[in-house]
């Protein structure tokens, strides 16, 4: 039989070991693959805001209320500041039109 504190240390292990594998495999991401990540990411916080919104939509307890208002907040938050970097990495990857050239001094 499993007691609260085994449970409490069997959760705190994976939430580690998960910390732990987040940063490996960030670590090893290449600066070109970055980009789609981050969009894909963006995606998956869309996705987050929604099961936020509808987990807290169902509560009848107000502490849960309250932490599903903040989570709704920070998870709306974190998605449309994705997207914005997102959107000034991709700015950084147009090429700039050439500037026409100078005829004042040519004659017709």
């Amino acid at each position: 039989m499993r007691t609260d504190m085994d449970e409490a240390v069997v959760w705190l292990t994976i939430f580690v070991l998960s910390v732990f594998v987040g940063i490996e495999v960030i670590a090893k991401v290449s600066s070109t693959l970055h980009t789609p990540l981050m969009s894909g990411a963006n995606a998956i916080h869309g996705v987050i805001l929604l099961g936020a919104v509808l987990v807290t939509g169902t509560t009848d307890n107000d502490a849960a209320l309250v932490v599903g208002l903040v989570a709704i907040v920070l998870a709306a938050v974190n998605m449309v500041g994705g997207f914005v970097v997102t959107d000034r990495m991709l700015k950084m990857f147009v090429r700039k039109k050439p500037k026409p050239a100078d005829t004042k001094g040519e004659a017709a």
